[in-house]
């Protein structure tokens, strides 16, 4: 799959698509979608955005689509996301159409993921390991896809939580990864990382970052870490500037949970990150805990999507 330059206007529907199904049905009656009510979400509010949600919202109610649209923030607030959450069950949305990056898709997988409504991104970003829709095939792949020929994903997320003598701190969830790392200063932390209640190791390090097979091409892969492919229940350890260069990047098993603890040797203050959206400080003797979520997100492509394919053009394996 390889993304072509264009602009969002360069094309709409075309007019045989959008009659195909008037023509073969009885008057006044709907047309069958995959996806009927579909909400456009966004980050920017540049003439990009504007121009494709104009056009967006111009051409799909003419597929028997009822459109609605959501712009939301990079950054989590509880109220804000609790606001955007609403906002789409009272649309009834049965399908997020994420307009952005990979970044504003993470940001839309925060709050729609806990409803259970899948995402698919048209790519107005740079890299788009997510966002595999180009703006120039928008008009041309998004029918098909409302029509229910589409191909779908389920990717592991994780659940967060933040403790602290013995309390709860704060719970967050992340597509992608979370990253435990120093902040104030160049010196290293110390933390020790279990596995099911075993210890893994004990380390000094710039941080570690625990990712899924979404985040294995993102934080994690310029880390040293592997791709994995993304249907596979594991979670990724791949420490950041290790000391030790014998402690290696470590696939585990989802079902096994995960126990980072700061320890007293710690030299530098430190925060956890999710997402790059959730950010939160630590102390001496906080415990994260990760696990997988029990729900997962379900990422809708076009039918051809190929995630080999994907590898290979935005890796540029082979040039």
């Amino acid at each position: 799959m390889t993304d072509r330059p264009g602009s969002p206007l360069a094309g709409s529907i075309p007019a045989s698509v959008a009659a195909a199904g008037a023509a073969a049905r009885p008057e006044n009656t709907p047309a069958a979608l995959a996806f009927a009510c579909p909400m456009l979400i966004f980050q920017r509010d540049d003439e990009l955005v504007r121009q494709l949600a104009a056009r967006l919202h111009e051409d799909l109610p003419r597929l028997g689509c009822e459109v609605g649209s959501l712009r939301i923030a990079p950054t989590w607030d509880a109220a804000r996301d609790d606001a955007a959450r609403a906002r789409l069950t009272a649309a009834g949305t049965d399908l997020g159409i994420v307009l952005g990056g990979d970044g504003t898709l993470l940001a839309a997988a925060r709050i729609a993921a806990p409803l259970d409504i899948p995402l698919l991104c048209i790519n107005l970003g740079r890299l788009g390991f997510l966002a595999d829709i180009s703006p120039d095939e928008t008009f041309h792949t998004l029918p098909a896809i409302l029509g229910g020929a589409f191909r779908a994903e389920e990717r592991l997320q994780l659940h967060v939580e933040l403790h602290r003598a013995g309390r709860l701190l704060h719970t967050a969830s992340a597509l992608n990864e979370l990253v435990l790392h120093k902040w104030d200063s160049l010196k290293m932390i110390e933390f020790e990382t279990r596995s099911g209640g075993r210890l893994l190791h004990r380390q000094r390090a710039d941080g570690v970052i625990v990712a899924t097979p979404t985040g294995s091409t993102a934080y994690a892969l310029s880390s040293g870490g592997p791709i994995v492919y993304p249907d596979l229940r594991a979670l990724l350890v791949v420490p950041i500037c290790q000391h030790t260069l014998a402690i290696r990047p470590m696939v585990l098993g989802a079902d096994q949970p995960l126990e980072i603890e700061l320890t007293s040797d710690s030299w530098s203050k430190a925060r956890v990150v999710c997402d790059g959206q959730q950010s939160l400080p630590l102390e001496i003797g906080d415990r994260v805990l990760i696990r997988a979520r029990e729900r997962s997100l379900r990422l809708v492509h076009p039918a051809h999507y190929d995630y080999f394919d994907l590898l290979r053009t935005k890796l540029h394996w082979g040039r």
